[in-house]
């Protein structure tokens, strides 16, 4: 095991490059992504894990007959009770009494693996063919303490979506209350209609080719709020069919769940979880 004191404030991917001698970048990023990397002996695998002074990171090759591999998700955190994982589009969050592989059945495989009576709760869910970072806890009472104290504990939690058209302002707030019919088709009204009210922001973040890249954060968490409330600006999100897009072109719903920041509800940590734009979102826009 190789164990290495952080002297200053760094990410941990080029903590690790620097401490095993100039590594390459993808050598260092397989190290955390195989889970033998510890920060304060809980095993990381997120590469931009922000490293305090202080801090104590280890390397321990025994661990990698843990590692974990799904093509469905990425485990980008993990400790005693909480998993925070990176999941793909397609994937349910959840079981809906069906058959159906979820991340919450791959995540309980994993924890059985492990040897472990834990099992995965979840905290907060992605809808199926959004994509990003989603939490779980390893037991009720964690996912209980999310429950009772969401609002004072997550600081912060944004998403990025390509949206069909250039968005006209840079920046703005969207505000409607919203209905979902017997057909599970969810109906946005500027007015109070007895609907559940629905506030986003929204920030232009790059705009090009026919396409606008717009980061989201939302003041409520309404089912299909995002989707809902930028077809209702006249800029749907790509690849909706179901709320007004017939923009096909990354085969996929352009929703991404990219950043979480939340305070650890029995150890007061303060974590903070982001994932890189997906590639197919920046294809569209031609960014290089």
């Amino acid at each position: 095991m190789l164990t290495f004191k952080v002297a200053e404030a760094v990410q941990l991917l080029p903590f690790i490059m620097e401490k095993m001698h100039g590594i390459s970048r993808n050598r260092a990023k397989a190290l955390i992504v195989n889970r033998i990397v510890l920060v304060d002996n809980i095993i990381t695998t997120h590469p931009l894990t922000e490293l305090k002074p202080g801090q104590t990171v280890m390397i321990d090759r025994s661990k990698h007959k843990m590692a974990f591999h799904s093509n469905d998700l990425d485990i980008v955190y993990e400790d005693p009770y909480l998993l925070v994982i990176d999941k793909r589009p397609g994937l349910l969050s959840m079981s809906n009494n069906t058959r159906q592989e979820t991340a919450q059945s791959v995540l309980n495989r994993y924890l059985e693996k492990g040897g472990g009576r834990n099992t995965a709760h979840l905290v907060h869910r992605l809808d199926r063919d959004t994509s990003g970072i989603m939490l779980y806890a390893k037991d009720v009472q964690t996912q209980q303490s999310f429950v009772r104290g969401w609002q004072e504990l997550v600081t912060d939690r944004r998403y990025v979506a390509l949206v069909s058209g250039e968005v006209e302002q840079n920046e703005g707030d969207i505000c409607s209350w919203l209905t979902e019919d017997k057909h599970f088709y969810t109906h946005s009204s500027p007015v109070d209609n007895g609907g559940k009210y629905a506030h986003t922001h929204y920030r232009v973040l790059c705009r090009s080719n026919g396409y606008s890249l717009v980061e989201l954060e939302l003041e409520t968490g309404r089912k299909n709020q995002i989707r809902v409330h930028m077809a209702q600006i006249g800029h749907p999100v790509v690849g909706d069919r179901k709320y007004g897009s017939d923009d096909d072109s990354i085969k996929r719903l352009a929703l991404h769940a990219y950043l979480l920041c939340f305070r650890h509800p029995v150890t007061g940590k303060y974590l903070r979880f982001e994932t890189p734009v997906p590639y197919s979102f920046e294809k569209c826009l031609n960014v290089k």
